[in-house]
């Protein structure tokens, strides 16, 4: 699905990862909203025994691949980014120092992916969200559906 030049510029991107465990079977997804909270995409994915953290900042990632390879010219595109971990946002934002050299190399991807873009933003809210929570059940489902998890 490749949105076309006449549609809107802006886009609000919900994230969410999420582990059962810590490390854990975890799981990141993302909702692409346009213009009039028009549901765009909405995605998640397995990952794998991750972090909490590899799955948050995964979740970013996915997304800023998502946008730049289905929104036709991603160089006019402004993105805000939503979500629940203030760890991802504040370290994006530069107001939290990254120690974990893991961390630091996914950072390093947020920040390359984003020059695709005319701008991106990230913004930290609570899950409680409309948009966060609705990615956070999609990840729940997910990890639910696994077999590994069936009782």
């Amino acid at each position: 699905m490749e949105l076309k030049k006449k549609d809107d510029k802006h886009f609000t991107v919900y994230t969410d990862g999420a582990a059962r465990g810590n490390p854990g079977p975890s799981a990141s997804g993302f909702t692409v909203f346009g213009k009039g909270e028009k549901i765009i995409v909405q995605k998640s994915f397995y990952n794998g025994i991750k972090t909490n953290n590899f799955a948050e900042y995964n979740a970013v990632i996915k997304a800023l691949e998502w946008c730049e390879a289905n929104i036709k010219d991603s160089e006019h595109i402004e993105l805000d980014f939503v979500s629940d971990s203030e760890l991802v946002v504040r370290q994006l934002n530069g107001r939290y120092k990254i120690r974990s050299e893991d961390m630091r190399r996914l950072n390093e991807t947020v920040r390359e992916l984003s020059k695709w873009f005319k701008s991106v933003k990230f913004h930290n809210e609570r899950r409680s969200n409309h948009g966060i929570s609705t990615v956070d059940a999609e990840l729940n489902a997910l990890l639910d559906s696994r077999s590994e998890y069936k009782k």
